[in-house]
């Protein structure tokens, strides 16, 4: 009890002497509030010592500080006398913020835009692979026209497929003389596979790390929608693709009986 009168009477001097001070300058509220450059209701808080309407003691002591130098008063001693009184600060009234289901919910909700985005992405990568689509092998006899530099004619790829499809080249694929393909995948890669009979071995998408093996007549029609990322060998031996791989990764070439890679030229790649 005898520390709350204290404290009262610490609040009534500071109230007081602050009011004396100013009627001493022949000061009003409003006249001294216009100096400060303040609120006229924060001058009359102080002087009616509702320290509680000023916000934390921090605030209270600056303006203790400003009003007393204005109206000639001493501040730190009213700034002693306020820091007696002052009750200490209510932690139990510190908001604590709880859990915002609504935040939850807006980050749940982005990440769910954000796995769309990316199956979205996924599947047009795939969709847009080039040579997706098989293309029919054209046998017929190409034109005299002159190949490119470096390409093997259309003449040459037309005349190994004709002696694969010779009867006797029949007899000895079903005599067990298929020739075997191995492709092994470092990175995902559409394949397409004929025999020399037209028939489709294989065709799909390849993930990297898995293997492929099949056999069938040669001459093989070999199409790879990611050539640097497949490895080809024909019983046993490299195939080696230097020459074949288009700027966009696409490969087209035929595998002959002496192993070689020939590459496809546009009349038998499109069937035009």
């Amino acid at each position: 009890m005898a520390t709350s009168e204290a404290g009262g009477e610490a609040r009534a001097r500071i109230g007081t002497r602050l009011r004396a001070a100013r009627e001493a300058r022949g000061l009003t509220i409003l006249q001294a509030a216009e100096k400060l450059h303040v609120d006229a209701r924060m001058l009359e808080s102080l002087e009616a010592e509702d320290f509680t309407a000023l916000g934390a003691a921090v605030y209270v002591r600056g303006h203790l500080r400003r009003y007393a130098e204005l109206v000639g008063e001493q501040p730190a001693e009213l700034q002693a006398l306020y820091m007696a009184a002052a009750p200490p600060p209510d932690l139990t009234r510190i908001p604590h913020r709880g859990p915002d289901g609504r935040s939850a919910r807006l980050v749940l909700l982005a990440l769910l835009v954000l796995v769309g985005f990316a199956l979205a992405g996924v599947l047009w990568w795939v969709l847009t692979l080039p040579a997706l689509k098989p293309h029919p092998v054209s046998l017929e006899q190409p034109s005299t026209a002159a190949a490119p530099p470096g390409a093997a004619s259309a003449a040459q790829l037309m005349s190994a497929i004709a002696e694969a499809q010779a009867p006797t080249a029949r007899a000895h694929a079903g005599a067990g003389g298929d020739a075997q393909l191995a492709l092994r995948f470092s990175a995902v890669s559409w394949v397409e596979v004929y025999d020399a009979s037209g028939r489709r071995l294989l065709q799909g998408l390849d993930p990297p790390g898995s293997a492929r093996t099949l056999s069938g007549a040669l001459p093989l029609r070999v199409v790879l929608g990611n050539a640097p990322g497949v490895a080809v060998q024909l019983n046993g031996q490299t195939v080696a693709l230097e020459g074949l791989v288009h700027r966009d990764g696409t490969a087209r070439f035929l595998l002959d009986r002496s192993g070689r890679a020939l590459p496809v030229p546009p009349l038998v790649a499109h069937g035009d």
